[in-house]
């Protein structure tokens, strides 16, 4: 088992002491070859800091877009996504016409997907991202990348409807129910096709009861009434809901009470 360490050891001390006469070379063709076998093998952490060094020697030659194109793809591989959204949109501001020019304007909108945080966090990367995905679209219309980029862009519209459900679904939380029913039917309208629009609707209905039993007097009936038209549309759209039974239960309160109003006015 020794030996086997010391083996190991020997062969680390001899390839870290090439990747260091690579480091220290001036022969800035021979570092190139050397950056390019690294990064043929997947080794970007030792390919990157050879491509960075040769971006300046390389400066206007006919070497650099490609030197461009790789060094792009080391931060990304390495999973330095934002500097390789950065890196990508340099590549095509100084090659427009590049053959990889399509490649990198998708890897550029790639990268900034990969750096979307969760839901529940600031969500103006995820904004960005679908932006740049949909320029994309519509620069290659006829791209074979399409059909991703649709699909990104659906799991990034679902993160920022999340994000606005959670945020609506707080005002119901902390009671404030006129408020919370504003806010979900606003997500709803930004996103009709929202997977929360059963749960939605069902807060709706339960915040305009409840926001109706702690009104005054004035406005109470008007609101009530407006719980049952809540109702309606509740179980014509979910007749076999998961809340039917809670919906039930509003349902007769909201009539009991609106008997009880009723019964209050005719005693008067």
């Amino acid at each position: 088992m020794k030996n086997i360490f010391i083996i190991l050891l020997m062969f680390c001390f001899a390839f870290c002491g090439k990747y260091q006469k690579v480091l220290k070379s001036n022969d800035i063709e021979f570092k190139y070859s050397k950056a390019l076998e690294y990064y043929n093998s997947a080794d970007f952490n030792r390919a990157m800091p050879i491509f960075n060094e040769l971006m300046t020697s390389f400066k206007g030659s006919s070497k650099y877009e490609e030197l461009s194109y790789y060094f792009a793809y080391t931060h990304y591989s390495t999973g330095d996504f934002l500097t390789a959204t950065y890196l990508f949109n340099r590549f095509l501001q100084d090659y427009p016409n590049s053959t990889h020019a399509e490649e990198c304007k998708y890897m550029s909108a790639y990268s900034l997907y990969m750096e979307v945080p969760d839901y529940t966090l600031d969500p103006s990367n995820t904004t960005k991202a679908i932006n740049k995905l949909q320029e994309f679209i519509n620069k290659y219309p006829n791209s074979d990348s399409l059909i991703n980029c649709n699909l990104l862009i659906d799991e990034l519209r679902q993160k920022i409807s999340d994000k606005q459900f959670a945020n609506a679904k707080q005002y119901y939380t902390t009671e404030n129910y006129k408020a919370a029913i504003i806010s979900l039917n606003n997500v709803l309208m930004d996103f009709p096709e929202i997977i929360h629009r059963e749960e939605i609707q069902f807060i709706i209905l339960q915040s305009s009861y409840l926001l109706a039993v702690n009104s005054i007097s004035s406005k109470k009936e008007n609101r009530l009434i407006q719980t049952l038209s809540n109702y309606e549309q509740f179980i014509d759209n979910y007749p076999n809901s998961k809340f039917k039974d809670q919906v039930s239960d509003t349902f007769n309160k909201t009539n009991n009470s609106i008997e009880e109003l009723k019964q209050s006015k005719n005693e008067i």
